[in-house]
């Protein structure tokens, strides 16, 4: 059972992985999938995408009634993803979160022709009540990609950093890129304006999200 309460203008991270750590995301039609999904299910009207259309660049023509929550920042990994959202209303989360597993889920095993439950149970949250918080969960959530190139590095420090800063410039998967100043229609999923102002221009952002590269565990 979840102890947390969601409240009206606060930040959460939500985050949720594969069962039994399995792949959710198989290959780049799965990642395009989800993320068309994350924009459409952050609406009040119903999801039927054989009306509404199979691309993103169709669905931001179309209404979608109110947005949910807002959605400040996300990073989909081969068997997790992550989430940073604004609750707007009571409800807004858990209602566009439960639009988008089951939708996902429906079409993940369309695809791949299996049955049951996609995701390791409920998915997780944990409240970003303090600004020091929130502001390193932008960070954390945009450095994940990193893993997939050096596993272990916050527990050893990054071996390769201009490797690793050039990987995040082009992992398309997360909205890094939307942050990083490209223009592309992925942006339309998440509201810059609903975080406090941290970066007044994309190098600042960079310059923070970077910055981290140069830490680990002790």
């Amino acid at each position: 059972m979840r102890r947390i309460i969601f409240a009206p203008s606060e930040f959460y991270h939500l985050y949720n992985r594969g069962t039994e750590k399995r792949e959710i995301f198989s290959g780049l039609a799965d990642y395009k999938r989800f993320l068309l999904l994350l924009y459409i299910c952050n609406g009040t009207l119903p999801v039927d995408l054989k009306l509404q259309g199979s691309t993103l660049e169709e669905l931001v023509a179309l209404e979608r009634g109110e947005t949910l929550v807002d959605i400040c920042a996300y990073c989909l990994m081969p068997n997790h993803f992550h989430l940073l959202i604004k609750e707007k209303e009571a409800g807004g989360a858990s209602r566009m979160m439960q639009k988008l597993i089951t939708a996902y889920t429906m079409y993940f095993n369309k695809r791949y022709e299996r049955t049951g439950s996609l995701f390791q149970g409920r998915f997780k949250a944990t409240h970003a009540a303090e600004d020091r918080y929130l502001s390193y969960l932008i960070s954390y959530i945009h450095l994940n990609p990193i893993k997939l190139i050096e596993p272990v590095w916050k527990e050893t420090g990054i071996k390769e950093r201009e490797k690793a800063e050039e990987y995040l410039k082009n992992y398309s998967h997360s909205s890094f890129l939307d942050y990083a100043g490209e223009s592309r229609v992925e942006s339309c999923i998440i509201n810059k304006e609903a975080l406090p102002s941290y970066f007044e221009t994309p190098r600042d952002f960079q310059t923070s999200v970077f910055e981290w590269l140069g830490h680990k565990q002790g």
